[in-house]
This record gives structure tokens, sequence and C-alpha cells, in this order.
């Protein structure tokens, strides 16, 4: 890992964690001496963007439950998450409100009974919108990554997708595959 360098397992995000009451980002910044905090700037009910509504297989135009976060290290903004639930799972629950959800959003869709066993991500490199681009104090002409993982329950059915969205400086996304 090279100097300045933030290094992301998914893996940690994907399972329900005891570790600083569920929070795996506080938990991964604290590991390398860092301080990692979030702000929910949005949660609630919206309809769901098209590329959303594909990936939760829902229809489009309806509605699902949005959180929108912002990350960050050592208290400059580092990533813009937004965390997207079927209604059915989500409606009425912490996942649709503000407030930090204690142990963590897993864990309280392990809760209600909507564990995810299967994560899939995709990730490229685009240009950022200008309010990506404010937001995460870029400059300009420089590029984000994205991240897109879709949590995916013991029957096939999504519960869970997340668009990230992190400037790639500094960034080493690792991936642990078990084969066999």
């Amino acid at each position: 890992m090279g100097e300045g360098e933030r290094v992301s397992a998914s893996a940690r995000y994907l399972a329900p964690s005891e570790q600083d009451g569920g929070d795996a980002w506080r938990a991964e910044a604290a590991a390398v001496g860092r301080r990692g905090t979030q702000e929910i700037v949005r949660a609630g009910e919206v309809v769901a963007p098209d590329r959303v509504a594909d990936l939760l297989r829902v229809e489009r135009g309806c509605d699902i439950v949005e959180r929108r976060r912002v990350m960050y290290l050592d208290g400059e903004p580092c990533e813009l998450t937004d965390t997207y639930y079927p209604l059915e799972i989500a409606r009425g629950t912490a996942l649709a409100g503000t407030a930090k959800i204690r142990g963590g959003a897993v864990r309280l869709l392990a809760e209600l009974g909507h564990a995810g066993v299967l994560a899939q991500e995709d990730v490229v490199a685009r240009m950022p919108s200008e309010g990506e681009r404010v937001a995460l104090g870029l400059d300009t002409g420089e590029p984000v990554l994205e991240l897109t993982r879709l949590t995916l329950d013991r029957d096939g059915r999504p519960v869970q997708a997340d668009v990230m969205v992190m400037p790639p400086r500094g960034q080493l996304l690792r991936y642990e595959i078990r084969i066999g």
C-alpha cells in the first residue's frame, strides 16, 4: 500500500459487525489510525431512478427508500454514498430515516429477514457531475470512480443497491475471492 493510499475491502461492509457499534466505515478508518465519519443528508421514499429500479427489479417510476450519505475521512469528504431499498423491505423502518441505525443497516436488514448472501459489484471511472465535483472538492477535469453494489438474499432477490462515488486518488479497492 502506497503512502496516503486507502484500502477498502467490500467484504467488511456486507456482514453485521459488533465492531464500532456496527459502523464498518469508522472501524476501517480507525484500523489505519484515521477518523471515518458520515453524515446522512437525506432519507425517505423517492421515485426510483431507472437504473436503480432495474437493479432492484422493481417497476420503473415506483417508490423506493433512499439513504444519501457523505463519508468523511479525517473531516474531509471522500465519498458520496446513495443506498436504495425496495419499499416493501424498508418502509416504516429505520432505513427510511436520517438517524444512525444501531448496529448498522446490514444488521437491521438481517433482523428484518433480508440478510444478504451475495453481492455483485461494478466499478467504472467517469467524469463527475458538477454537484459531485463540488461535494468532493475535486478539481475541474478530475475523474471519479463509481462503485455500484447490488446485494441479494438467499433467494436471489435484491435487498439493497448502493452507488458510491469517490475520487480515485489514494484509493485501492481490494477484492478477495474464494475459489472452490
